[in-house]
């Protein structure tokens, strides 16, 4: 087998390979001979077909598709023997495949990049820090009880914090509009879950009582023909709920699976799962700034066929999101739309893979099976679920590569510039965080921005201007 590789643009190799045309030539004939003792054709006995005839009839067919297999057997033997590594499958395409002549074909595919490592010194991390207080343990209790508030009929008017049922019918310049009517409808006075003039005519009245009134919808609503329309509704009251918010008993603990240890032990358990929440979105918004970092401090080519692959899981991913009907055909989605995240993703990933292979990482043991453990923690029989994970290599390798992933961002965090921010306990849970580094990314990038266009105005400016007679 003779190769020789031809360097395209960017990652892309040709491989040019040619293979004894007798190597071919008897594969081919071989073939053939298998065919010939099960062809039956009119005028032969069983296994007597002449040779010559058998190529007659499929000689064509059976080269194309000993051709096909030797260009994948012999593209694996190619890069192993050149010691590459393609990113993707390649384009095989034939150049010469006639009897009597070398056969011939190219394998055009691209390889992974060469990374160079930056120093990890260059990152810099913002590592959030806050404390669970007892205000904050009062306020998710307190919330926890909102959650399982519920609401009995009572006979007075409404007022702030109960729940309405109403009948409604609102007109915008005398005709009904699209979704200005409805019966039967719930909601919770006060909880903007109406717009505000609407909440406000309703306070007041009792079931069975109606009333009209104007009401103006919001600039910012979401439909644009209501935005800053004054309609007038109709409304009929059918009930009046009153909030009952559960006490702090025996039976509200057990909701929470706490059935020992009364009020004590149900405080125990919101803050140890409140600590587990906090450790989870610390160390999450941790991981994504240093994945970040290492995107932003390394500039590699990435080839194009790991980001289209990386597309489609991206687009599956968000196609299962999506409640069809079973017949229903898929959106298509354009490709523009995941290209630059999956671009990130291919790039962060190759930069990870390389740091674990520099660093020869391996997947620590029992962080592996912790996190199996929680994995398995939530579900009646454990056991059963970490034998299953343990009976599934390639949900293990999963596991495995989040592991390592972790002590990668462990890794980068022991070598990184650290900051420690300040938060409080809801500011970590919302991502405030993030957010402001958002933010801060958007403003820096408006202007380098504005920066850029100075300099182009500058240097337009300072060009000299052609008079007329130097036209001429």
């Amino acid at each position: 087998m003779q190769v020789s590789i031809e360097t395209m643009t960017g990652l892309e190799r040709r491989l040019t390979i040619a293979l004894p045309s007798e190597h071919f030539e008897d594969q081919i004939t071989s073939r053939l001979e298998d065919a010939r003792s099960q062809v039956r054709i009119p005028g032969f006995r069983p296994g007597k077909v002449p040779l010559k005839e058998v190529r007659r009839r499929y000689g064509n067919a059976v080269r194309a598709e000993v051709a096909g297999e030797l260009m994948q057997s012999s593209f694996v033997e190619a890069i192993q023997q050149e010691d590459l590594s393609p990113a993707g499958s390649p384009n095989l395409e034939v150049v010469k495949m006639d009897p009597g002549i070398d056969f011939e074909f190219t394998a055009t595919f691209e390889v992974f990049p060469a990374i160079t490592l930056t120093a990890l010194s260059e990152v810099s991390v913002r590592q959030p820090s806050a404390e669970i207080t007892d205000e904050d343990l009062e306020t998710m209790i307190d919330r926890l009880q909102e959650q399982r508030t519920t609401f009995e009929t009572v006979e007075r008017a409404c007022e702030e914090g109960d729940q309405v049922n109403v009948d409604f019918s609102g007109k915008l310049d005398g005709e009904l509009f699209d979704g200005g009517t409805g019966e039967g409808v719930d909601f919770v006075v006060g909880a903007g879950q109406m717009i505000e003039d609407f909440d406000q005519g309703v306070r007041g009245l009792s079931a069975g009582e109606e009333t009209s009134f104007e009401a103006t919808f919001p600039e910012d609503y979401q439909a644009d023909n209501l935005k800053g329309q004054t309609v007038t509704f109709e409304v009929t009251v059918n009930e009046v709920k009153e909030a009952a918010r559960p006490e702090l008993d025996d039976e509200f603990f057990e909701a929470f699976g706490v059935s020992e240890g009364g009020e004590e032990a149900f405080r125990t358990e919101v803050r140890s799962n409140m600590e587990r929440e906090l450790g989870s979105a610390k160390k999450n918004q941790i991981k994504q700034q240093v994945m970040d970092e290492l995107s932003r401090i390394h500039e590699f080519q990435i080839p194009g066929a790991m980001v289209q692959r990386e597309i489609q899981v991206l687009k599956d991913q968000m196609l299962s999101q999506f409640q069809m009907p079973a017949q229903a055909k898929a959106p298509d989605l354009p490709d523009e739309l995941f290209h630059d995240q999956a671009e990130k993703r291919v790039k962060i990933g190759l930069v990870v893979n390389e740091i674990i292979t520099s660093e020869s990482l391996e997947a620590d043991a029992e962080r592996v099976e912790e996190r199996l453990n929680e994995m398995a923690a939530p579900y009646g029989e454990p056991e059963q679920v970490i034998n299953w994970y343990r009976s599934n290599p390639e949900q293990m390798q999963s596991i495995e590569m989040g592991v390592l992933e972790d002590q990668v961002v462990d890794l980068i965090m022991s070598k990184a510039a650290v900051e420690d921010v300040s938060l409080s306990y809801e500011e970590v849970l919302n991502g405030k965080l993030m957010a402001d580094l958002q933010a801060e990314m958007a403003e820096s990038e408006s202007s380098d921005a504005d920066e850029d266009a100075e300099t182009t105005q500058a240097q337009a400016e300072d060009e000299p201007q052609q008079t007329e007679e130097d036209k001429s």
